[in-house]
């Protein structure tokens, strides 16, 4: 393994993961900073606040992407470099701690969901739809998008480690999880 570019994907994941697609979708869309209105939080459940669905819309799969791309990125990339799955977990743990310090934006992000949604897609599609499913279902059940963040953080690591017997990627899905948990409080 290539440690060299191994840390060089891992910076280039946590610098897409600072794109804050709320404020930069605002701003094109000529809509309010996010950060200044509602929760003041930059993700898309704020946005939608704005009265604006597009812009919902938007910001919620270009922050998933955002997810997404670098860990797709660090598969295809992985048998070049000899990565292996934790570094491709890594890769996708640095993009969701992009998304909740931002170095673009002043350190000031959001709280992860859709993000974290991408990155869990891109490691495992069944363990990403697993735990979107759970996040449906909580959310059908008691209208609480939170709560179904919540409960759907803490499932996937448990989904990661019952199903697919752990492996190199459980530890970043654990911290991504517990990060996602903790930025609800």
């Amino acid at each position: 393994m290539d440690t060299a570019t191994s840390l060089a994907a891992v910076v280039a994941a946590y610098l897409i993961g600072s794109l804050s697609f709320a404020v930069i979708v605002s701003r094109v869309m000529g809509l309010s900073d996010p950060r200044s209105y509602g929760s003041k939080n930059p993700g898309a459940t704020n946005v939608l606040r704005s009265g604006n669905k597009v812009a919902a819309i938007l910001t919620l799969v270009l922050d998933a992407l955002k997810g997404y791309v670098p860990v797709i990125a660090a598969l295809l990339l992985a048998p070049r470099f000899g990565w292996g799955e934790g570094t491709v977990a890594w890769v996708g743990l640095a993009a969701f701690v992009g998304h909740l310090w931002p170095v673009f934006f002043r350190f000031q992000g959001g709280k992860g969901v859709a993000t974290a949604a991408g990155v869990l897609l891109a490691i495992n599609p069944w363990l990403g739809l697993a735990t979107l499913a759970s996040w449906l279902i909580i959310a059908a059940f008691f209208r609480y998008a939170s709560l179904a963040s919540i409960v759907a953080a803490l499932f996937a690591p448990f989904y990661q480690l019952l199903i697919w017997g752990g492996g190199p990627a459980a530890l970043p899905i654990i911290v991504m999880s517990l990060l996602l948990v903790w930025r609800h409080e």
